[in-house]
């Protein structure tokens, strides 16, 4: 990216004082709370203290990521608002989250989802998906954002990729490893705010540029006659030129969907440290209604823009978010945007980084030294933050060998979360799911994901940069007599593996199953509608309420923009 945008004095010091502010926000809450980290369970989940509130903004500020930010907005440019599904969408599964899962999470008070799995079907589970999940917050959710956000500092001052890197990621990791998730989420909720008041600029001079909604509407539609994916339907036709028809995000969406917000540690880290059940229920809600914002606020004002540049249109659409910046807001409002850039940027950082330290520091280390006192678990939890620091800034640039960003971050899950999905998902609707079935599900899957990507999706210029040239020539030969028309969206092919995945849980469970186990039944649903018998809060606060009004809303929105 070479556009480079000019700041004045007001834009760079708005952005340092937020950037010093977090910073030292981050360790005072983590000294404030300095007495309750000492515990594990203080360090690690905030003491069971977080609030629906919290748990809302936490949770979406975790998930978005400066790669949103940059790759929504190309997105947006290049395919109109299609890829806004993969933010409307989520807020189903959060629907299911706060009804069928974090249920039992806060029941069983678990520190970590690899415990609940060990509790639900046995030890052998637990390590799978600790080590799993481990290596997802390392490579995803810190790699692509730094990576992402290292492209978008470049591109805004002209600082070096790496420079930006390590410095963004000493800075996170250091409240993250001094004030642990009380730290993390507090600091999450400030971000959350700055992000989305400083989208919501963008959106709204893009709108005023245009000239008023109507003006904004019309140029949308003639900038579709030039270019046919840019659209604002968000449900596509097989063919369509984003490569996005409506059936590949209805079969794919839901498979990754349930790894990424009800089996990911490092999102669902924030609903185990609920202070109740509903504070879990409620915060899981309250951020699938701040998830209908992205579309507006990150994909809208791509396509804003591709509306008054579609007769001059952009050379290289990785600088369409950049080049937003300068063309549309003022100075003395850009600082607040690339304030809201570093709040994208080190929420999911510092998120991935205190979930990493858990599950090493509860479901490996303290396997190996069960009588680690609870100064040495956190004491070794610092450790492995420093240690996933180095190893994501180490695979950081792989990351370039993707078409987008984003879509390279949406490939990986599709390969990642077929088995997980599968045992999770029939783990709390299906008692006969075994320990065996779980186990041949969990490494079986494994092995036919990593095989499916390696042969058919994964990026040839990886072979290059991995030095595999003998590798590189025989994928080449496969994709030229096997692969070529046979391409299957990697969205369908994740739904085709969750279906082999089930095959495979159900079959060995049945030739293989458990002893009756109390606690293992007591793990699971013995109907989907007992998960609405709960106790709730009154009124509007009723979780029940809650989600019937999402729900309703969600399908509102589809209505419109079908």
């Amino acid at each position: 990216m070479d556009k480079q945008v000019k700041f004045g004095a007001v834009d760079l010091t708005v952005l340092v004082l937020y950037l010093v502010g977090v910073v030292a926000f981050g360790l005072y809450m983590g000294w404030r709370q300095r007495q309750r980290s000492r515990t594990g369970e203080g360090y690690f989940l905030a003491g069971h203290s977080l609030s629906w509130f919290t748990i809302g903004l936490a949770l979406f500020s975790t998930n978005i990521s400066a790669l949103h930010l940059v790759s929504l907005a190309q997105q947006g440019y290049i395919n109109g608002l299609v890829y806004g599904n993969f933010e409307w969408m989520a807020a189903f599964t959060l629907i299911a989250l706060a009804f069928f899962f974090a249920p039992f999470y806060i029941k069983t008070r678990v520190p970590t989802l690899p415990d609940f799995l060990e509790r639900r079907y046995g030890r052998g589970c637990r390590d799978f998906l600790a080590v799993i999940s481990i290596l997802n917050a390392i490579f995803l959710h810190i790699g692509f954002s730094l990576y992402a956000g290292a492209l978008i500092l470049h591109a805004l001052f002209g600082i070096n990729v790496w420079v930006s890197v390590i410095t963004i990621t000493v800075l996170t990791g250091l409240y993250a490893a001094v004030g642990g998730l009380t730290a993390v989420v507090m600091t999450e909720s400030v971000g959350t705010v700055v992000l989305l008041a400083g989208s919501f600029l963008i959106t709204l001079f893009g709108v005023i540029k245009c000239g008023g909604l109507g003006e904004t509407w019309r140029l949308i539609g003639e900038a579709g006659k030039h270019f046919p994916a840019a659209t604002t339907s968000v449900l596509r036709p097989a063919g369509d030129p984003s490569g996005m028809p409506w059936f590949a995000m209805m079969l794919g969406y839901p498979v990754i969907s349930i790894w990424y917000w009800c089996a990911d540690q490092t999102i669902v880290q924030r609903v185990l440290g609920a202070k109740s059940e509903n504070d879990a229920r409620n915060g899981a809600l309250f951020a699938g209604f701040i998830k209908i914002l992205p579309v507006f606020v990150f994909v809208l004002p791509g396509l804003i823009y591709l509306g008054l540049t579609y007769q001059h249109p952009v050379a290289k659409t990785d600088e369409v978010y950049a080049t937003m910046i300068q063309d549309l807001l003022p100075l003395g409002l850009r600082g607040v945007i690339a304030a809201a850039l570093l709040a994208a940027l080190m929420g999911p950082i510092s998120g991935s980084l205190n979930s990493m330290a858990t599950l090493f520091s509860y479901d490996l280390y303290r396997r190996v030294r069960p009588q680690a006192s609870e100064r040495e678990t956190i004491h070794v939890g610092r450790i492995a933050t420093a240690f996933g620091i180095v190893l994501a800034i180490v695979w950081t640039p792989l990351v370039a060998n993707f078409k987008t960003i984003f879509d390279g971050i949406v490939m990986l899950l599709c390969f990642i979360a077929p088995p997980v999905s599968t045992v999770f998902f029939w783990g709390v609707f299906w008692k006969g799911a075994s320990y065996r079935g779980a186990m041949a599900t969990l490494w079986g899957g494994f092995v036919l994901c990593l095989t499916t990507f390696l042969l058919f999706y994964a990026p040839a210029d990886w072979a290059k940069a991995l030095g595999c040239a003998d590798w590189l020539n025989l994928l080449t030969w496969f994709d030229d007599r096997v692969v070529k028309g046979y391409y299957i969206n990697y969205m369908v092919m994740s739904f085709v593996l969750f279906v082999i995945c089930s095959i495979i849980l159900h079959v060995v469970s049945r030739l293989r199953p458990d002893a009756p186990s109390a606690e293992r039944e007591a793990l699971t649903w013995a109907h989907p509608l007992d998960a609405l018998k709960g106790d709730a809060w009154p009124g509007i606060g009723n979780y029940r309420v809650l989600a019937g009004v999402l729900f309703g809303t969600m399908v509102a929105l589809y209505v419109i923009f079908r």
